[in-house]
């Protein structure tokens, strides 16, 4: 059976999908497949022993048992008995487009260092879709994730969502500006030198800093809906013919435009989220406060050292974006703090996402969720901090994050558990196509293995 299996992989890969990510891409939309025989992980409504998906232009058409699964006409049917077959995973934050080798600063774009506030920048300008982090990242189950800019800058620029298979960046982009991450950490500035120290330096400077940024974007929206306001009253001037006084006054002139303060006014307006990231107590409530003084709509981010705060974060009803969970204990916490934080939140309700932080290690994501595991957190529930609640956090759960009628075709076969570094993905599918499970450690592999 294994051999079977193996064969019609192998017949997936050369007739559905494209031998690397630059052709990964059909012209035409792929026709239909059907997974049958394995174990499926729906994530929205339990586990089908020996199910079946339906993928069909795109989408998936069709979920459940075997037997019960109508197969299209002219359908390719894949055999994954003895696999498993789970939804795309989801990295809440990556770096993933943004860098290719750390230690070399030529490919490194994910740092803006000219200021602290660059809400105006977009992610999307620099993301390098021929990374070669991609594909490796792909090959292990993360068919989508948002990509960020460094967390060195309170506001360092607009977050991207991307999908992890696509002949340009233009293909890869989902949403170009899905969010703005807010720094409320201050770490890094702290820890410098004071000869090297900038503003803000303090975590009362980075509130004052962020506290007048919108206050100007607020002042800057209500000019342009002044301005907008008179550009509408020359019409029914014109019918005022004996009013000479304001036949003199002319068409009123617009404000200068300020990408800075134009960027803000969506989050201040509630349109997109912020992601606030505050590690530690006091850092949380300060940005809390701020975030309420100008009703901004919050995903909070890098929470791994609030064990005080947990009821509070608990209170707010705010989604959570945890990680790094491998991160050390803080002096006076317990070993086992950061690792047992997923639980703890999820046990008060919250809803929990997993991000890797990085671009070189986000093919790693599924060990962090396992992990969380292993320290409390139901299994259930960290499966759908890589899928199903992440799509949710972002906006995106009727088209992504479990495998339901209706939704993207991003589709996981393996081996086995998705959480268990055991684990082998077989095939992953995006969109309904088969991707290229080629990366370049699997070409340097077959070059070194002659």
């Amino acid at each position: 059976m294994k051999r079977a299996l193996g064969l019609a992989l192998a017949l997936m890969v050369a007739t559905g999908s494209a031998a690397g990510q630059k052709s990964a891409k059909p012209a035409a939309a792929p026709g239909a497949i059907v997974l049958r025989g394995g174990r499926i992980l729906t994530v929205s409504h339990g586990v089908i022993e020996n199910g079946a998906v339906v993928m069909e232009n795109g989408k998936i058409t069709a979920v459940g048992a075997a037997g019960s699964v109508a197969v299209p006409k002219g359908a390719q049917i894949v055999d994954v008995r003895g696999m498993t077959v789970y939804p795309g995973l989801i990295d809440s934050e990556s770096r993933l487009g943004l860098t290719e080798i750390s230690a070399e600063q030529m490919t490194n774009d994910y740092i803006e260092p000219s200021d602290e506030i660059f809400p105006h920048l977009h992610v999307w300008e620099a993301f390098h879709a021929e990374s070669q982090l991609i594909p490796v990242t792909r090959v292990n189950g993360i068919t989508n994730a948002i990509v960020a800019a460094g967390e060195t800058d309170t506001l360092p620029g607009q977050s991207s969502f991307i999908q992890l298979e696509g002949q340009s960046a233009k293909d890869m982009l989902l949403v170009r500006d899905i969010a703005l991450p807010l720094n409320f950490t201050g770490e890094q500035r702290r820890n410098d030198s004071w000869e090297k120290a900038k503003f803000p330096f303090t975590r009362m400077g980075v509130a004052a800093q962020l506290r007048q940024a919108f206050i100007d974007a607020r002042d800057y929206q209500q000019k342009w809906a002044d301005y907008e306001k008179k550009k509408a009253e020359p019409q029914k001037e014109e019918k005022n013919k004996d009013d000479k006084k304001d036949e003199k006054k002319g068409p009123p002139t617009p404000p200068k435009r300020d990408l800075k303060l134009e960027a803000l006014v969506p989050y201040l307006d509630g349109k997109k989220p912020i992601v606030l990231a505050a590690e530690e107590p006091g850092d949380i409530e300060t940005a809390l406060e701020l975030a309420k003084e100008f009703n901004l709509r919050v995903i909070l981010n890098h929470v791994e050292h609030a064990n005080k705060l947990l009821d509070m974060i608990a209170a707010s009803k705010l989604p959570v974006i945890i990680g790094p969970i491998y991160a050390r204990p803080k002096e006076g916490e317990r070993y086992d703090s950061v690792y047992r934080m997923p639980a703890e939140l999820q046990k008060r309700g919250v809803k929990l996402a997993f991000a890797s932080y990085d671009a070189h290690q986000s093919r790693n994501l599924p060990y962090a969720a396992g992990y969380a595991v292993a320290f409390g957190l139901p299994y259930d529930e960290a499966l759908k901090a890589i899928t199903l609640n992440a799509a949710e956090i972002w906006g995106l759960g009727d088209q992504l994050g479990s495998l339901d009628v209706g939704k993207t075709a991003n589709v996981v076969v393996a081996t086995g558990d998705p959480l268990d570094p055991k684990t082998d993905v077989k095939q992953v599918y995006i969109q309904g196509r088969a991707v290229s499970m080629e990366t370049r450690q699997t070409r340097l592999r077959d070059q070194y293995m002659k």
